[in-house]
């Protein structure tokens, strides 16, 4: 089973930022993507670290699914460290998504 560490993101929230972005909503799956590309890419790139997260979509313990800014994973293919990072690493990101604490482990979906 693989896991990822890091920071759930929220569909609307994605939106949001597409939005406040210039992207119009969503009408259909490519759409959506796009959404998710644009959005994560432009707060990982805003926050400084695009070069050592991924997204991907995770599920939570209640089996609710998320996309998820991961900064490590349990799976060696994904090329991310297999240990949560440090806050250094986190704090600007954790800021920008109003976090209120350290990046956590949730499941691939």
């Amino acid at each position: 089973m693989v896991y990822y560490c890091g920071y759930l993101v929220r569909d609307d929230w994605l939106l949001q930022r597409a939005v406040e972005l210039g992207r119009p909503p969503p009408v259909n799956t490519s759409d959506e993507i796009d959404v998710v590309s644009v959005s994560t890419g432009d707060v990982r790139i805003e926050t400084g670290v695009y070069c050592y997260t991924k997204v991907r979509q995770v599920k939570t313990a209640k089996g609710t699914a998320f996309w998820c800014i991961a900064f490590a994973s349990n799976d060696p293919g994904e090329r991310l460290p297999t240990s949560a990072p440090s806050e250094e690493k986190y704090k600007a990101l954790k800021e920008v998504l109003q976090k209120k604490g350290p990046p956590r482990w949730y499941r691939a979906y």
